[in-house]
């Protein structure tokens, strides 16, 4: 299949070979599939491996296509994105997922990424880019900018609520408040969006460092992902 324009092959070097990401895609619209696999079809690090059309099918297709992410769409008419996300990511060692949303503040969005989703993607949103958030997600990076991450957070708390303490933000702050020095501050370079590359600049240490603290992180706090590390910051107000 042609390549996409705009969109290129992996950034590795000669010699290199790794098995290609393979990709699930659900979606109850034949077009959209149909445009995401043209745009990821092409790349020899990418492989549309399977497509589902409702999130119903969802737990037959990761069985039958193992994949390594799941696009997957936040609205559909009989099992939605945000149940098929919390059933796949409440397996055993599930597939990272990146939600794909017509809406950049919804409620329904926030809510699959506090089940563990590794971002969100609008529809609309560029082939070149829609394909750097599949390689990054699969590596493990969050595909979330803080600032895309505050304006969900303000999005669905801005209707007045009950005065008094937010319990949220007291959960924040005791979990956050049980990490030593330096894992706060590699939770909140998550809070802003840091890769580990910039966390390692940052806080002067090296990357395969900063990894094993993000994993001491998620393992203390009881989390799936790093996008998640990050709402726990945003929910305490620390960035």
């Amino acid at each position: 299949m042609a390549a996409v324009a705009g969109v290129t092959g992996p950034a590795g070097g000669a010699g290199e070979a790794t098995a290609p990401v393979r990709v699930l895609i659900v979606d109850d619209d034949a077009l959209v599939r149909a445009g995401l696999s043209m745009i990821l079809g092409g790349l020899p690090d990418l492989r549309v491996v399977g497509e589902a059309a409702d999130g119903g099918e969802v737990p037959a297709a990761i069985a039958a296509y193992a994949p390594d992410v799941v696009l997957m769409d936040i609205r559909m008419p009989r099992v939605d994105g945000l149940t098929a996300t919390e059933a796949l990511r409440a397996r055993p060692n599930p597939p990272e997922v990146l939600v794909l949303t017509t809406f950049d503040a919804d409620e329904q969005v926030l809510r699959a990424l506090r089940a563990g989703a590794a971002g969100f993607l609008l529809k609309d949103t560029p082939p070149a880019d829609i394909v750097h958030a599949v390689r990054r997600v699969a590596a493990g990076e969050a595909m979330l900018s803080p600032t895309v991450t505050r304006t969900l957070i303000d999005h669905v708390t801005a209707a007045p609520g009950l005065a008094g303490p937010d319990p949220r933000r007291e959960r924040a702050l005791r979990l956050l408040g049980g990490l030593s020095e330096r894992e706060r501050q590699v939770a909140v370079a998550l809070g802003r969006g840091r890769t580990n590359a910039e966390i390692a600049g940052e806080l002067f240490m090296s990357v395969a460092t900063v990894k094993a603290y993000v994993s001491r992180l998620l393992t203390r706090l009881d989390l799936n992902n790093r996008v998640q590390v990050a709402l726990l910051v945003h929910d305490a107000d620390l960035v």
